[in-house]
């Protein structure tokens, strides 16, 4: 029997165990194996009975006087008195009518559970038991609980690895001799043991130590060795110029901020070497991200290069294409922008297609239209990425093989990168940050609301209102739901322009609209022509409304920290004072993460702590989490972090091969595909 057999191998485990398994995506007994459990309790400390006290304890006692009994709505009793030399207790279990004929007369047991008074009378409740032993499993020890389902508790699935043990003894190292032994490393075997079965809680520490620098080791190897391939790459070297920087500049209706300064600079440095940019630009909506984009393009388009500008909804991308032909203008470059979104008529796509092919267009922004075959570059220089989360090696390579070199790449983020993230995640990436907001920009004041307080709420908002500002109104859901207990934008949309903003001019915005629609919503919202738009996170990025100083969020609970922020945001874009209104549900109390964003506009705080909070899913989406697939580090460890990523350039440094470690090197190819926004 091996690792990768198929886990009906086991003993016990016909068809109808086997589904619940694969419920929790476990199909081979190597899928058990790598389960490692979400938490534990601790039932190592073996007491005399007169000495425990209510919590979770453990015994050894021998069991006498069982008996088990129906009472009221069929619910069944068992009740037992364990006895050892100190005294004895009180043992109930709750429908478990097989306990009371189940005891051997005079064996002594391991007796794990919660001692707690129950009706007047102390007892162990639904203890777990066991013959005593050298290596018990469910009792005596510190006792991993795993995810369950219906039917399958952990003491099954403690029972089921239990029968692996042998093999997970004979389990093969996967890390260089030398970094185990450097670090102190337990070996990949004993770790794995340790975290089912645990002998001690030191024990478990080292485990959890050993495999967590394992995958983060391999996800800082993968980056690093994508970061190395692409520096190997060749880029056709974009000059700075440095009369031309100013120039851009002179034109600027404001004063580039010192963050926005260096940025440029690093991009400029870069753009001029012969192999590959790969920078990542972190920074607030309204930071400036756009104005740093559009110097590095025009650098690029005044020594004939092409630029490409990509942004995840067209919405965005039109207005990217508005934005950037406003900074060209001063320069007469405007001419050389084009748009590429798939809306376009036929006629205006192959236009387009030809003044690309033949240079005459020098900037395309546009969305994945812009990476189709039709689309044939004439001499791509720079791309740059917004908000693209999904751009990497394969779409690289498509544009390589367009161009006959690699492209300089920018990506540019408003959702701010904790630090841990940046050192793994996006490891290949060299990353900007600009933490300063333009001269002028007021803090967003956010506060958060209870339903009982709408209708004052509303009162303060049409005073706002009446002096010719716009309101963002957020919603978790398009329409009602029968599961999820929110309110949906289309509820909303109806009660304010039937109701407490009937004489206002209220839009409703989401993504099941057609393209056309949205657009004309938003347009209408821009030129306001509406007062107030109630819209899902369509919102969230890109839309630049300087007019709207109120951005309401309803059933704010249900957002995560970032997506708030972003959704934030989106008021304040001028030197007129921003507010954020956090709407909680009918029942629902302002968690620690609300109260946070109440407090603080810094981004990258908010950014740690919903990563402390809620995990990576909470900020880059589930998809991108479980590709990670993080059974036991936490980001939050930048120590092990940083000790991982130390190991993983000193392997590449002394030029060790993956070849030499099969299993090592399955997995940071797999890596490699998902590491750098891939």
């Amino acid at each position: 029997m091996e690792n990768n057999y198929p886990i009906t191998d086991l003993k016990g485990v016909g068809a109808e165990l086997s589904k619940k398994l694969v419920f929790l995506n476990i199909r081979t007994i190597s899928d058990l194996i790598l389960n490692y459990p979400k938490r534990y309790e601790d039932y190592s400390f073996v007491q005399p009975i007169n000495k425990i006290s209510p919590g979770l304890v453990t015994i050894k006692a021998v069991i006498k006087q069982s008996s088990g009994r129906y009472v009221s709505r069929g619910l069944h009793i068992t009740e037992a008195v364990a006895s050892d030399d100190s005294g004895s207790v009180r043992l109930i279990w709750f429908n478990q009518p097989y306990r009371s004929n189940s005891f051997i007369n005079q064996e002594e047991y391991y007796i794990s559970g919660d001692f707690q008074l129950r009706r007047q009378r102390l007892s162990i409740q639904n203890p777990s038991i066991e013959p005593v032993s050298s290596f018990p499993i469910n009792t005596a020890r510190i006792i991993p609980k795993y995810k369950e389902t219906k039917g399958l508790r952990s003491h099954h699935i403690r029972k089921l690895i239990g029968q692996t043990i042998p093999l997970i003894r004979k389990t093969q190292e996967t890390l260089p001799d030398w970094l185990v032994s450097s670090l102190k490393l337990l070996d990949r075997n004993r770790a794995i043991e340790m975290m089912h079965f645990p002998s001690d809680a030191s024990k478990l520490i080292e485990a959890k130590r050993r495999l967590g620098f394992e995958e983060i080791f391999e996800l800082a190897l993968a980056a690093l060795l994508n970061k190395k391939e692409l520096i190997g790459e060749h880029a056709l070297n974009i000059a700075f110029d440095e009369k031309l920087a100013k120039q851009f500049v002179s034109h600027l209706p404001f004063k580039l901020t010192d963050a926005q300064r260096k940025t440029v600079w690093q991009i400029y440095m870069d753009m001029a070497k012969d192999y590959p940019m790969n920078r990542l630009v972190e920074g607030d909506v309204g930071s400036g991200k756009t104005v740093v984009a559009t110097m590095a393009a025009v650098m690029a388009i005044k020594q004939d290069f092409q630029v490409v500008l990509m942004a995840p909804t067209e919405l965005l991308a039109r207005q990217h294409a508005q934005s950037v032909e406003k900074l060209l203008s001063p320069l007469g470059l405007a001419g050389s922008l084009t748009l590429l979104v798939g809306s376009l008529t036929s006629k205006q796509k192959d236009l387009a297609y030809k003044n690309i092919k033949n240079g005459k267009v020098k900037f395309i922004v546009g969305t994945q239209a812009v990476f189709q075959e039709k689309v044939d570059m004439k001499n791509l220089g720079l791309i740059i990425i917004d908000e693209q989360h999904r751009f990497g090696v394969e779409q690289r390579k498509r544009l390589q093989a367009k161009a006959g070199h690699m492209p300089h790449v920018l990506h540019l983020t408003a959702t701010p990168i904790p630090r841990s993230l940046a050192l793994t995640l996006y490891g290949e990436l060299d990353v900007s940050i600009i933490d300063t907001k333009p001269a002028g920009r007021k803090e967003i004041i956010t506060k958060i609301c209870s339903p009982n307080s709408k209708k004052q709420l509303y009162q303060t908002i049409d005073k706002q209102l009446e002096l010719g500002y716009q309101m963002f109104v957020v919603c978790p859901l398009i329409s009602d739901s029968d599961l999820l207990n929110a309110n949906s934008a289309e509820k909303i949309f109806e009660e304010l322009s039937t109701g407490p903003f009937k004489h206002r001019r209220v839009g409703l915005l989401h993504g099941k609209m057609k393209s056309y629609d949205k657009e004309k919503i938003m347009k209408q919202f821009v030129d306001h022509k509406l007062d107030i738009l109630v819209a899902t996170t369509v919102v969230e990025v890109g839309v630049d409304v300087p007019n709207a100083t109120i951005m309401l969020i309803e059933n704010a609970e249900r957002f995560g920290l970032a997506q708030i922020h972003q959704l934030r945001g989106r008021v304040g874009r001028n030197d007129v004072q921003g507010y954020c209104y956090l709407m909680m549900g009918d029942s629902a109390q302002p968690s620690r993460r609300i109260r946070a964003i109440e407090r603080s506009n810094n981004g990258f705080d908010l950014a740690e702590l919903d990563l402390e909070i809620r995990g990576p899913g909470a900020i880059y989406g589930t998809t991108q989490h479980g590709q990670l697939d993080l059974r036991v580090a936490r980001l939050t460890d930048i120590k092990l972090i940083t000790s991982a990523r130390n190991a993983a350039r000193i392997f590449i440094e002394q030029g060790d091969s993956l070849l030499q470690y099969k299993e090592l090197n399955r997995r940071v190819t797999a890596l490699r595909s998902v590491t750098n926004l891939n």
